[in-house]
């Protein structure tokens, strides 16, 4: 028995193991969603987002326009890089088909597995491969990895989760190379990225800057300016169709303004029901037809920003309910909900998000005491990422981009609680053994 114990422990160590075992978990849950529903709503209802609207748009020669699911015009509404993934879809696989629905899940699917693998190499670089293999597993058994693949197909969430988990681990490996040549392609990286999600750029300068603080002052000016010159040349051609169509600056997606209107004004509620969204509602459609997408994003971010100047108590109850939906999978009233609603599968994901959370903040606080080196490049997605959402919307898929770097926190906060925790039973064991011993 003891000889087969470390065997046992390689095999769930094994990086493939974990990949294989996330793949059949996000295969299996999307079969049953993919029988549960027929395949002529498959084929459309999925699409009929923003993402799936613009690569209509370009499949049928219109450009990159009209998000709303009616000829709009041009748009910088999405970010690039996931609408053209999906053209590439559909003029592989058909307009709006059941081959085009199965092409983009199984694009979603491979992505959050892969991202398992990059979650293993991760935690080896900050720690060790048991601790990888840990957050690995948290991983592949994580709720909102195992259901965003299929219920956001038209989204770019998956994508994003694993290109900031590439992000990182490129991150704490970069300040050793002394290669221009690595700090080219970590722009590259970074520009696809910001291509794809631009909301990563919160933390761009934190990563970067603890980059250039790690690396000899010889090197960190000629580093830095490699680096933002290659995601300057990657985000340009973007930005510049961007002004020549607009004729104003709008660097990659035009929808901040609208974003925070949406989460502050007298409509805005902690959960988002998209009732006052353009692409929902008729009137908001007809405004943002006739005003144009500049003028209409600044009028709402006008809107947004007179109401939280004028209404200050109850934005910041919004951002606090936002704070909780984030952290708790989607909900801003997680006890109510959790002892109200009928689903175990619901009470499920609300229970593992919370712990997950909980035990990621464990874990942060424990690299911070304990002065790892990695514990500031580890802390700035999950903390200051996620502020765009607490003021905007908070929508389990926006959160998932941090989501690796929270889950391999959340493994090294059970590692100290698990620590934690055999030294008090070894204490108290001592403490009793010494107490029997002088009372013989």
């Amino acid at each position: 028995m003891q000889k087969r114990t470390p065997g046992l422990l390689r095999l769930l160590q094994s990086p493939r193991v974990i990949v294989f075992s996330a793949l059949i978990l996000r295969v299996i849950f999307a079969t049953d969603f993919v029988l549960q529903n027929s395949r002529r709503a498959l084929a459309t209802i999925p699409f009929l987002f923003e993402p799936g609207n613009i690569a209509a748009a370009l499949v049928t020669g219109q450009g990159f326009s009209s998000p709303l699911r009616v000829p709009t015009g041009p748009t910088a509404w999405c970010a690039p890089v996931y609408p053209l993934l999906l053209a590439g879809i559909f003029r592989l696989f058909g307009l709006y088909t059941y081959r085009s629905f199965l092409a983009a899940l199984t694009l979603n699917v491979a992505l959050s597995a892969a991202t398992a693998w990059c979650i293993v190499r991760l935690g080896s670089v900050v720690m060790n491969p048991a601790l990888g293999a840990a957050a690995g597993w948290l991983w592949a058994l994580f709720p909102n990895a195992i259901l965003i693949p299929f219920e956001d197909v038209c989204w770019e969430a998956t994508l994003a989760a694993l290109l900031a988990t590439i992000l990182m681990l490129r991150t704490l490996r970069l300040w050793q190379q002394e290669s221009l040549g690595a700090w080219v392609s970590y722009g590259v990286l970074w520009g696809v990225a910001l291509l794809t999600t631009p909301t990563l750029a919160s933390v761009f300068v934190l990563l970067l800057g603890w980059l250039v603080w790690k690396s000899p002052p010889g090197t960190r000016a000629r580093r830095s300016l490699v680096t933002v010159a290659a995601i300057a040349l990657c985000c340009a051609p973007w930005t510049v169709r961007n002004a020549l169509v607009f004729h104003q600056w709008i660097p990659i997606r035009s929808t901040l303004g609208l974003q925070l209107w949406m989460g502050n004004s007298e409509h805005a509620d902690p959960i988002w029901l998209g009732t006052y969204h353009p692409i929902f509602n008729p009137a908001e459609r007809e405004r943002y037809i006739r005003l144009g997408e500049p003028a209409y994003m600044k009028e709402k971010e006008k809107a947004a920003l007179h109401y939280m100047m004028n209404h200050p108590r109850r934005v910041a109850m919004l951002a606090a309910r936002r704070f909780v939906a984030f952290w708790a999978g989607g909900t801003p009233y997680p006890l109510r909900d959790w002892f109200s609603h009928p689903s175990w599968w619901f009470r499920y994901v609300l229970t593992f998000n919370l712990l997950l959370a909980v035990a990621a903040a464990v874990g942060l606080f424990s690299l911070f005491r304990q002065r790892h080196p990695y514990w500031f490049p580890l802390s700035a997605l999950p903390v200051i990422y996620p502020f765009a959402y607490y003021l905007t919307l908070a929508i389990p898929r926006y959160r998932l981009p941090a989501d690796p770097v929270v889950n391999l926190l959340a493994a090294v906060g059970c590692q100290s609680c698990s620590r934690a925790t055999r030294r008090l039973w070894l204490e108290m064991q001592r403490r009793i053994c010494g107490a029997h011993r002088s009372v013989v």
